[in-house]
């Protein structure tokens, strides 16, 4: 990794005050500073050596900053460019980010600004230094099949999709645990697509989605006469799934008489179909998903504890969206391209606001949901820029929300941070039906710290 001394800067201004002004200025902070006063001087300095980060200003005689940027592309992959201008807007930032520019500050700007934007970058540079270290660890199971369809820089999905690429090459049966709409899904079919029976069948069936009448007849089968319309044999899931994988989402929805014949599967290695008394043999990999918590299922007496025993062979637990905040952004980034790619909604862009919402949301719809989002708001604008009114109700309302508690907290942070905290313990005991206990979980605190926090902030549960 590289030290600040050794960070090299170009410093692109046509007024030769601000140039020797910001020289001095970055010098003391370590960097080594070299400066241009046109564009055409400066396309020739990258030219002949690279630079980490350059600090270019947008309005300059002959050629201008987007001008640099355009003819200078080819040049400045892993360049870090921030932009600066005294006629600053937010249709000028948009169209410098759009062009290749990281960030943008505004002319007159203060000493620490520019060594804040200046820090800024050098935090995202640290941070895809790290995220490529990372990639490069799983590349050999993130190639074109895997887990190519999951979009993360998140150090910690980073570590469970290593360790689900580890678990693919066997045939240990996997039990994928996480709120609804984190990706169960998405990392069953990459375990299966990095799997030695990836040619084979991939069956999803959600066990909670067909009827209990329905379902064992789809998972096992029938022959005819059977039962009332069997008017022929037919296959089961389990042997459509043969030498495959056979994805059971939502498997803490199985009713107790089927979740006995799935331990029989799992023991035996065979299935009977329904109307015969004679036992197939199946090669099949199982694997589950569930949002619900199967231990605390087990004591409840839902769900069977050897049943629980044999599924959680290898447990892969997915962290919520709120957990993975840098990975908004990459999401929304792909939604909306996949958007414009599906349904040629045309390039769309989020404002800083709504950018600033979906880093404060708590996502309990997770990915899903925000995929959602992003496609109504890209449907509904009537521009390229996502704006706060395109956002649904609740979100608006917790712009409104947002507001009102920093108008009431002054610019107390300390009050500030009380205020989120309250709302989200109250969130949580909402969302859980009062369930204490449950709450400290969704809330990953201690049981005597959230009854320590009830009292204190007046909560009824």
């Amino acid at each position: 990794m590289s030290k600040i001394a050794d960070r090299r800067l170009l410093i692109i201004d046509d007024e030769e005050n601000m140039r020797h002004m910001l020289q001095a200025l970055v010098s003391r902070h370590g960097y080594q500073v070299e400066t241009a006063a046109g564009v055409e001087e400066a396309l020739a300095a990258i030219g002949n050596r690279h630079f980490d980060f350059i600090l270019c200003d947008v309005r300059m005689p002959g050629m201008d900053g987007m001008d640099f940027l355009a003819k200078g592309i080819d040049r400045l992959q892993d360049t870090t460019v921030i932009m600066m201008s005294a006629f600053g807007s937010i249709d000028t930032a948009i169209e410098a980010m759009k062009a290749g520019a990281y960030d943008f500050i505004s002319k007159p700007f203060k000493a620490d600004e520019v060594i804040m934007a200046l820090r800024k970058a050098e935090e995202r540079e640290a941070l895809r230094r790290e995220n490529r270290r990372l990639k490069q660890e799983i590349s050999e199971i993130r190639g074109a099949g895997g887990f190519s369809r999951i979009i993360t820089n998140n150090p910690e999905m980073l570590s469970l999709i290593g360790l689900a690429g580890k678990v693919a090459r066997y045939d240990s049966t996997v039990l994928i645990t996480g709120e609804s709409g984190t990706g169960k899904e998405l990392v069953a079919r990459g375990i299966h697509d990095a799997s030695l029976r990836s040619e084979k069948p991939f069956i999803a069936v959600n066990c909670g989605g067909i009827p209990e009448t329905l379902l064992e007849s789809e998972l096992f089968g029938f022959v005819k006469g059977a039962f009332t319309g069997a008017d022929r044999n037919r296959k089961g899931l389990f042997e459509e799934a043969e030498g495959g994988t056979l994805f059971l989402d939502e498997v803490g929805e199985l009713p107790l008489p089927l979740q006995v014949k799935l331990l029989r599967v799992l023991q035996e290695r065979e299935i009977r179909p329904l109307g015969t008394a004679v036992s197939r043999k199946i090669d099949v990999r199982i694997l589950g998903a569930t949002a619900r918590d199967l231990a605390e299922e087990v004591g409840q007496g839902r769900f069977r504890e050897d049943l629980f025993f044999r599924l959680n062979v290898i447990h892969l637990q997915i962290p919520p969206l709120r957990r993975r905040q840098t990975d908004i952004s990459l999401l929304c980034q792909h939604f909306l391209d996949k958007l414009d790619r599906e349904m040629g909604v045309g390039r769309r862009m989020l404002s800083p606001e709504v950018m600033a919402l979906f880093d404060q949301y708590a996502w309990p719809g997770n990915v899903r949901e925000l995929e959602n989002i992003i496609h109504r708001c890209a449907v509904i604008a009537d521009d390229q820029l996502i704006r706060v009114e395109h956002l649904p109700q609740h979100l608006q309302g917790d712009a409104s929300r947002a507001h009102d508690q920093h108008d009431g907290c002054g610019l107390s942070l300390k009050r500030a941070q009380e205020a989120v905290e309250r709302k989200y313990i109250a969130d949580a005991l909402r969302e859980t039906g009062g369930n204490r206990l449950q709450a400290s979980k969704i809330l990953e605190m201690s049981y005597p710290s959230l009854l320590s926090k009830i009292k204190k902030y007046g909560l009824s549960s």
